[in-house]
């Protein structure tokens, strides 16, 4: 037999081989070609081939000094070994090339042209099988490697089809709150709501302004006004304003500021002359407005904004004006180009006496859109996201407003320059009237949620749809893949978690009473900080799912991410908000405290939690059942042991920290504390009740996987701060392993109906606009099953 070895300088040395010596040319070449066999390996081979007794020695002797470590072969050696496995290879049967061994058999049957081979009996099988192993050589990369095509791929086995109903999710979700998202998400799906591609950026501001008219027109900006302004939906407002997060976030802000803190504002801190004069002009957008809280110099801490409206008694008003470069207003909304009017909080001071932050509407631009004189702004100009949203600066060089400006809901000034509050306290006064202002975090929370799913649905649809990496020589979706299930799949459950505690939140903060008011302030600022951390979190998750796809422009997660990076400081910065809660889990009340009632209440909560902390069972910190660890009962007192824990430590820690020392510094001293309490609340909150919405589905195919969705976001929780839970002995290690092992179990128990579960957030395929979810798209084909190699 001639091969193309002979042909090479090493074949011209050695001779050419016999039909029995070639099925190991695969191995001879691969053996060199891996780079990672010692001399030692290799002298191994050369001792299992010299033992081969059914070769004959020149063909022994052949192999053996084609692996002599003290003798490797040159690269056009091992070019010319190939060609020849290649060549002796092309036309095989799909079934030779299965193994390396069927292989290397078939390049010995058609070299000997039907001759008995040498390697017909078991021994001599078994040791050529037996060599391959011990290589331990993958088989499709082997093959790529050989320049030989693998066998074809069996057919990829169909997606199951989901035992579950997508819009039972759906109306699980939705709940009251459907008919207002229905009909938000039918809208948005029209090709007029698609932002037009490349358009600059003043003609994007308009863009949006245009869509926000829109919205207006539709009287969806009304909703939340009373009667004889609007229907007092403000349920249904907030419904809207999270919906309006599947489009344009542009538009989402854009409409918040306008028709929730403008109009807002004016609705809640002011009175009925206020809402007379502006309300109807504020819904039809005729007069678009802004709201001026935030300074450059003071951020959130509002109650010492320098800001300052002066009340003066010879024209009988107020004069504003901004007395430094950090008093200035800071990215106010609608304040570049579009704002006519502002809410302005300011320091009101009458007859030479300061009476703290108070709200006035000040006039900023005539009907022309000329700035009115005194008032000067700067635009902010480009930023990471929210591009169509105007945001400026704000400055006041004593501009005079008449005394009907001041917001008087809660404190008023006379004709005669008398100053008069029905709230005796300005401290009590100041967040009586900033906490009418809670909707506002109601919102962003639910806003925060729905851009998650929405990134969410993206990352999952593409994960069933992109294929890579499976057994054998076919291709698997990636979420197929246990790492890619805990990159999505515990995510998906969270959004399910939050999106039933924001829709309880929001009926919590629509049927407020002044009784349970502190408590829906603490509850809407500790789920405005979760859910949006969660938002820019999970929304990074989705873009690294997706590979370089989600970092394409167009596949929408990084404008997402980009526009919803903000929120995790608008509408109060969440490290401030979550010390907040911490405070009102701590004292039952929010206020800034001095230090002996901070000592008196420390001690107070101290002895409360103490009480409410049951002795860790021994057995039951080992107890590692599923049955146990997947009940709402362990989950909910894990959390609740958690928190209480954390509250009877930190108030300790405040306690010892008190003598000799001011309220601010022991709070300061730890705030890391606060801010972990805070969490382990929001945390609490969100599963009890999560937990209740799943207990009260009808029983069936979508109850039984909302309750692994449930377990699945709590055991996730957990397992998120198992160091935590090992260190306060609430589990053994045998049962954290076994937490982590259920994360897993329910990965994969989800993994049939992850399609189902995040088209239950109801989004059409027009606003996810992504072209890596859409299935039908033609720009991509990932459903097609694609071999690894030839």
């Amino acid at each position: 037999m001639t091969t193309p070895l002979a042909r090479c300088p090493r074949g011209r040395t050695l001779g050419t081989p016999g039909p029995a010596a070639l099925p190991l040319l695969p191995l001879l070449y691969l053996a060199w070609a891996d780079g990672d066999l010692e001399p030692g390996e290799l002298e191994v081979l050369r001792d299992r081939i010299g033992r081969a007794t059914w070769l004959s020695k020149a063909d022994r002797t052949w192999l053996r000094r084609w692996l002599d470590p003290a003798d490797p072969p040159a690269p056009e050696d091992l070019l010319a070994l190939r060609r020849t496995v290649r060549d002796l290879a092309a036309g095989a049967p799909g079934e030779a090339r299965g193994s390396l061994s069927a292989l290397g058999l078939e390049l010995e049957l058609r070299a000997a042209e039907g001759q008995r081979s040498a390697w017909t009996t078991p021994e001599a099988r078994a040791a050529l099988d037996q060599l391959w192993a011990e290589l331990g050589l993958d088989l499709p990369a082997a093959l790529a490697e050989l320049e030989v095509a693998p066998p074809a791929p069996p057919p990829a086995p169909p997606e199951p089809a989901p035992s579950v109903s997508a819009a039972r999710f759906a109306d699980f979700l939705d709940g009251e709150r459907a008919p207002h998202r229905r009909r938000v998400r039918e809208l948005l799906a029209g090709a007029e709501w698609r932002t037009p591609p490349d358009l600059s950026q003043a003609d994007y501001r308009e863009w949006v302004l245009g869509r926000t008219r829109a919205l207006a027109d539709l009287g969806l900006g009304a909703l939340g006004f009373p009667a004889p302004y609007g229907p007092g939906d403000l349920g249904g407002f907030i419904s809207v304003f999270e919906t309006l997060a599947i489009g344009d976030l542009s538009v989402l802000v854009k409409f918040g500021v306008q028709f929730g803190l403008w109009g807002g504002s004016v609705y809640r801190l002011g009175t009925a002359h206020h809402h007379a004069a502006l309300l109807p002009g504020i819904a039809s957008l005729e007069l678009p407005g802004c709201f001026a809280m935030t300074e450059l110099g003071h951020g959130s801490n509002v109650r010492d904004v320098e800001t300052v409206a002066r009340w003066d008694p010879a024209r009988g008003g107020f004069v504003v004006h901004t007395p430094g470069p950090s008093a200035r207003k800071e990215w106010i909304g609608n304040a570049a180009l579009h704002g006519r009017m502002a809410t302005v909080f300011a320091q009101l001071e009458v007859g030479g006496e300061r009476h703290g932050v108070h709200a006035l509407v000040v006039p900023l631009r005539d009907a022309a859109g000329a700035l009115l004189p005194g008032v000067a702004v700067a635009d902010s100009g480009a930023k990471v996201g929210l591009n169509g949203v105007d945001n400026g600066q704000l400055r006041f060089d004593h501009v005079f407003v008449p005394r009907e400006a001041l917001l008087d809901r809660f404190a008023s000034v006379s004709a005669e320059g008398a100053y008069a509050s029905p709230i005796a306290s300005p401290g009590r006064r100041f967040f009586t009237m900033i906490g009418t202002l809670v909707g506002g975090r109601v919102s962003v929370a639910g806003s925060a949620v729905t851009a998650a799913k929405k990134g969410l649905a993206i990352a999952v649809r593409y994960g069933l749809g992109r294929r890579q990496f499976g057994p054998g020589q076919v291709e698997v979706p990636i979420l197929d893949h246990l790492a890619h299930q805990r990159k999505l799949l515990p995510a998906v459950a969270t959004a399910y978690a939050l999106d039933v505690a924001t829709g309880w939140l929001t009926r919590r903060y629509v049927a407020m009473t002044d009784a349970d008011a502190r408590e829906v302030e603490a509850l809407a600022a500790g789920l405005k900080a979760w859910a949006t951390r969660f938002a820019a979190d999970g929304l990074q998750v989705c873009r690294e799912a997706c590979g370089g796809e989600g970092y394409r422009w167009a596949n929408a997660i990084g404008a997402l991410r980009a526009d919803t990076d903000v929120f995790t400081t608008f509408e109060g910065d969440n490290t401030v908000l979550l010390q907040l809660v911490a405070k009102d889990v701590l004292t039952g009340f929010r206020s800034q405290f001095g230090r002996q009632r901070v000592l008196r209440l420390a001690g107070y909560v101290a002895r409360r939690a103490a009480t409410e902390l049951a002795e860790v069972n021994p057995v039951t910190t080992r107890l590692t059942d599923p049955d146990h660890l997947l009940g709402a009962d362990f989950q909910l007192a894990a959390f609740r042991y958690r928190e209480a824990r954390l509250t009877a430590s930190v108030a300790r820690r405040l306690r010892g920290r008190m003598e000799g020392a001011d309220g601010f510094a022991a709070l300061n001293a730890v705030q890391d504390h606060l801010v972990a309490l805070a969490l382990a609340h929001v945390e609490s909150v969100v599963a009890q009740r999560f937990a209740e919405a799943v207990e009260a589905v009808p029983a069936g195919p979508e109850r039984e996987a909302l309750d692994r969705v449930r377990s699945l976001f709590a055991l996730s929780r957990l397992e998120a701060d198992l160091r935590w839970f090992l260190e306060a002995g609430y589990v053994a290690p045998p049962k954290a392993r076994a937490i982590r092992a259920l994360v897993n179990r329910l990965c994969a128990e989800l993994r049939p109906v992850a399609r189902a579960l995040v088209d239950g957030f109801a989004i059409p395929d027009a606003c996810l606009e992504a072209p890596i979810a859409v299935a039908n798209d033609a720009s991509t084909n990932f459903a097609t099953p694609r071999p690894v190699a030839g």
